[in-house]
């Protein structure tokens, strides 16, 4: 029997459905605690997450789930400016607004992601927002230049760098 439109096996179909994914979604949030999650890493087979090191390691209890010398670094260059967000768990960093005082007709906003676990350059993804006050003193989007994102990515680095070299034990 096929569906038509207002029939009543739409309505029992449509039900069910919803139904099952509430039922599903429920059971996501459940509070048994007590669970512990395993891997599938000493099995035999393909592993699309496994070698190359293409794929973040697993953090350990209590340790942010970025490189931590990244983190610190993008902190500390973005200091400057007013920090909206911060998720050391899934490393991205969000600013506010920032107006320089020198130009109060443009701002800046920046987002962070670490994307690994190691201190590299690839690890590290620096994007930039830039708006200009228009003539009616309403703020209008435009393009920031590649070379500022450039220039606070390779400002963090170096300063991950320090932090790392001072952290060596001799």
């Amino acid at each position: 029997m096929a569906f038509e439109r207002g029939s009543v096996l739409r309505g029992v179909a449509a039900g069910v459905l919803a139904l099952t994914v509430l039922t599903g979604v429920s059971a996501c949030g459940g509070n048994k605690g007590g669970g512990q999650f395993t891997t599938q890493s000493d099995e035999p087979g393909f592993n699309p997450f496994k070698g190359r090191g293409g794929g973040k390691s697993a953090p350990q209890a209590g340790a942010i789930g970025v490189n931590s010398f990244l983190w610190r670094a993008s902190l500390d260059t973005l200091a400057f400016m007013p920090l909206a967000s911060a998720d050391p768990y899934g490393g991205v960093i969000v600013t506010d607004w920032y107006t320089n005082p020198e130009k109060p007709d443009e701002r800046f906003k920046a987002t962070v992601y670490i994307l690994d676990t190691r201190l590299r350059a690839d690890g590290l993804n620096v994007t930039i927002f830039k708006q200009v006050k228009d003539a009616s003193g309403g703020w209008t989007d435009t393009a920031a230049t590649e070379q500022t994102a450039t220039d606070i990515e390779n400002a963090i680095l170096t300063r991950a760098r320090q932090l790392r070299l001072s952290n060596i034990k001799n």
